[in-house]
């Protein structure tokens, strides 16, 4: 049986439709799925996250042990700042991606994806042996709401009152949202300017409600998880099962940069991603499509070389909402992966053109 959400009584009263994700019950959408994509690129949408792992390391050795089990240097990050980072395993593959707030010297919050919390924890658990930190597992005391879009700041200066002017992107801040204390974070998954709340399980209807009644007037709606994977498509960000996996390391999507070297001690991976990032030419790398027409490249579909040689596979693709043409990511050889280059991709037995494109496909405006 699925695990329902802390807001669960909240969205069967708005009329979602319900999806089990990695165990969870959550909104899939509340009416059309479009309009809510919509509403976040133009307005703001109203998220639901609480399906989200969040582990949390207090201690002198916090810092040290972050970076020995994670390949960001996260000694680095300082109090109320985040950083996005990766736990892999010692052959370098991705366990999976995460979000590190460090909310103060000897305090971190580790957030997981749903599928991976367990894994994340059980892993943070064992590489911290040996370090004076103690590792706790919040994924089920904590909800985690997210109000996405471009008139999101005016909503959240509304309810909690933060000055937002200083709070830069991937940095948080303690406040208070009806009444309860939060950690109020400017991050988020869409591509639009963003803010996430974490609360306390049982006080999150009451912040969902103070959300829902300042955000009226600035065209707040729900909003579920479908609009959701379609918005992080069309910001070219990666998707844990689809873009990353254990099969891949953070090279192979293009994000080799999250992986630090210069850290004392060395981390879980190290030689391993060494040995990649020193590799001449890469097998595969991960590129942006886009296509014609209405027919979108699907997660699984085979890409195809001019020739009609299958030679990579689609990772996530879709119609994009906001760019009315389809868009899709995918691996293929580094001699296919140049922007411009022609491909195919077979949709149930039609090949689709498509064109080779620089990620992200939408980048929201200045």
């Amino acid at each position: 049986m699925s695990t329902p959400s802390p807001l669960h009584a909240v969205h069967e009263a708005l009329g979602a439709a319900f999806t089990d994700f990695a165990g969870w019950a959550m909104p899939l959408r509340y009416g059309s799925e479009l309009a809510e994509h919509k509403a976040v690129r133009t307005a703001a949408g109203l998220f639901d996250l609480s399906h989200m792992g969040e582990i949390e390391l207090t201690g002198p050795d916090a810092a040290k042990a972050l970076d020995h089990a994670l390949v960001g240097k996260l000694s680095a990050v300082k109090p109320g700042k985040a950083r996005y980072t990766m736990i892999c395993d010692t052959d370098g593959g991705v366990l999976d991606d995460l979000v590190v707030y460090r909310l103060a010297a000897e305090k971190y919050l580790v957030v997981a994806n749903a599928s991976n919390a367990a894994t994340v924890a059980a892993e943070l658990r064992e590489r911290a042996a040996g370090f004076d930190v103690e590792v706790a597992d919040r994924s089920a005391d904590l909800a985690l709401i997210a109000v996405q879009g471009p008139t999101s700041a005016a909503i959240i200066r509304e309810v909690t009152g933060a000055d937002l002017d200083t709070l830069a992107y991937y940095a948080s801040v303690p406040a208070t949202a009806a009444g309860h204390d939060v950690l109020l974070a400017r991050t988020g998954y869409t591509g639009e300017d963003g803010f996430e709340i974490y609360v306390d399980g049982p006080l999150a209807a009451e912040v969902w409600q103070a959300l829902t009644a300042a955000g009226a007037p600035h065209g707040l709606t729900p909003a579920g998880l479908a609009c959701r994977d379609t918005l992080r498509l069309e910001a070219g960000m990666p998707l844990y099962g689809n873009e990353l996996s254990a099969d891949l390391t953070p090279f192979d999507a293009a994000l080799g940069r999250v992986v630090k070297f210069d850290k004392a001690g060395g981390f879980v991976g190290q030689a391993a991603l060494e040995r990649r990032r020193d590799a001449d030419v890469p097998e595969k790398v991960l590129v942006g499509l886009v296509g014609t027409g209405k027919r979108a490249p699907r997660h699984g579909y085979a890409v195809l070389d001019a020739d009609g040689t299958e030679v990579g596979t689609v990772t996530s693709g879709a119609l994009s909402p906001t760019l009315g043409h389809p868009i899709a990511m995918a691996y293929v050889p580094i001699a296919v992966s140049g922007p411009g280059t022609a491909l195919t991709v077979d949709i149930r037995g039609t090949q689709a053109p498509v064109e080779v494109v620089k990620l992200p496909f939408y980048q929201r405006p200045a």
